[in-house]
């Protein structure tokens, strides 16, 4: 299936005001969101989840913002549950999120959403536990996501000065798939998102 990125968000945000620019995410997000992302959690309810867990655990706005947005990736090129390649082709949601969203966040917000995959992998191979704890869906996107990291891979991603936050961000990605729970809205998450993207 072929996946085009979706660039017409970036054209609304090239002249925009910051304030405008959140609004502009907030309502992609709405608009996009509403497909799957597996049998319990639609995509914006994962990244409302997601967020919510890392606001309740007292979190950076940054981190709270990257949470948030972690999986814009797969709704710019309109990769959800039901088309049929979700889980067997790896389109590098996290980088197409990052470098989407470079002319308008710092790092603190963009690269724990470039490594949240690395995160899982990373964790795989240090963990056992982790992997056993994944859901199915997990299991398989690992797979083709690149599996265990080699030694090469693990020395690498251990250099990196946003490991902690990417582990951290990526356990967060785990815990938001609850069927039917209840998270703050987008707009409670505006003066955050506001607040980095005037901070960058």
């Amino acid at each position: 299936m072929n996946h085009l990125l979706d660039h017409s968000l970036a054209e609304a945000m090239v002249s925009a005001s910051n304030e405008a620019r959140a609004d502009l995410l907030l309502n992609y997000l709405a608009e996009h969101g509403l497909t799957n992302y597996d049998e319990n959690v639609t995509q914006l309810e994962h990244g409302l989840q997601s967020a919510t867990l890392a606001r309740n655990s007292g979190a950076s706005r940054e981190l709270v913002i990257g949470a948030l947005l972690h999986d814009l990736g797969h709704l710019l090129v309109d990769e959800h549950a039901a088309t049929g390649d979700f889980l067997d082709e790896d389109l590098n949601h996290e980088e197409v999120a990052a470098d989407y969203l470079a002319p308008y966040l710092g790092p603190a917000v963009l690269e724990p959403i470039r490594l949240h995959v690395p995160a899982k992998r990373y964790l795989c191979t240090v963990d056992p536990d982790y992997y056993n704890g994944l859901s199915d869906a997990s299991k398989r996107s690992f797979q083709v996501q690149g599996g265990k990291m080699s030694d090469e891979e693990k020395a690498e991603m251990e250099k990196n000065e946003f490991l902690e936050e990417a582990l951290t961000l990526r356990r967060w990605d785990d815990g938001g798939k609850v069927k039917g729970l209840e998270t703050p809205t987008l707009a409670d998450f505006r003066d955050d998102l506001v607040a980095v993207l005037e901070a960058k």
